[in-house]
Parts: C-alpha cells; structure tokens; sequence
C-alpha cells in the first residue's frame, strides 16, 4: 500500500470518527464529494491552499462539475 493511501485512510478515519477537532467535527462531515489525484506531494499541497482560499461557492461550483449529487467519493479515492 502506497504512502499516500494509507494517509487518505487515516484522514478519513479522523473525519468519519471526529477524531480531531476542527470544521470536519463542528459541522459534522462524513462524505468525501471531491478528489484530486497527484504524482508530485507539493504540487497536491499547493492545490489544497489554493482551494482553501475559495469562497464556499466557487468551491460548491468545482464539486458541481465532477460530481453534482455529492456523493460520497472515498471508494474512488482510494482505488485510484
């Protein structure tokens, strides 16, 4: 098992459990509805930033796109 799907595993498993406070927790969150996949870790951590910085509704509009009934993408996630 690669790094990177072992920590998409432990990161859902803080998220599902609210292991961690935080906005997963506070707004109780269960579904992963967005992924992107990377080769290169800080090209991945650039993106992440970069989509923080989004209003909520530019981000709901890049959901929309790849995904419009919000289901949950964690099975996909971790199969790619």
């Amino acid at each position: 098992m690669s790094h990177a799907l072992c920590v998409l595993r432990y990161f859902n498993t803080e998220h599902k459990e609210k292991l961690l406070k935080g906005f997963t927790k506070r707004y109780n969150v269960t579904k992963m509805v967005y992924f992107e996949t990377f080769r290169d870790v800080q090209k991945a951590i650039a993106r992440e930033k970069q989509i923080k910085g989004w209003t909520r509704r530019k981000k709901e509009v890049l959901i929309d796109k790849v995904n419009p009934k919000w289901n949950d993408v964690y099975g996909q996630a971790i199969r790619q």
